[in-house]
């Protein structure tokens, strides 16, 4: 499948990245494995149910979510969406690839300030085989208009 549409337009027309395959993956972390890159470096996103929408979350793949920081951050409660209440959000990804960059899909977002800290940043790119790779400066800038907070506890 490679680079989802919806994605792909929006990093062509903010940022610079580096495209990177790999074997087929079914999670994140068997992913930076797979690439031989820190979990700590690999964004994924996780959609949450908040104020009768939705949240992306994104955190290193390294770590875990904690839906009560999420929500002491945001000042409402969140709960994990189902499969599928994710699938029409991200009509172009597979299942599961969730990329972590909420703008491109119309959805509001928080990112976990430890993958804020990186130098590079490896993000799913809609598939289970694809990888973006950017700089913190471009992350930034693909996130810029998101929350930040810490949510987020090591594996």
């Amino acid at each position: 499948m490679s680079i989802a549409p919806t994605l792909q337009k929006y990093l062509d027309q903010n940022v610079t990245y580096d495209v990177i395959t790999h074997e087929p993956t079914m999670s994140s972390t068997r992913t930076a494995q797979a690439c031989h890159i820190s979990g700590n470096r690999l964004a994924k996103g996780i959609v949450l149910r908040h104020n009768g929408g939705y949240l992306l979350a994104v955190l290193p793949a390294s770590r875990h979510v904690r839906l009560e920081n999420i929500a002491t951050e945001v000042g409402d409660q969140v709960e994990l969406a189902s499969e599928n209440e994710i699938g029409p959000l991200f009509r172009d990804c597979e299942r599961g690839a969730i990329p972590p960059v909420g703008d491109c899909y119309g959805l509001q977002t928080i990112i976990d300030d430890s993958i804020a800290e990186q130098p590079e940043i490896y993000l799913e790119a809609g598939d289970h085989s694809t990888l973006i790779r950017v700089d913190a400066a471009q992350f930034a800038t693909l996130t810029a208009d998101a929350m930040h907070g810490r949510f987020s506890v090591r594996v």
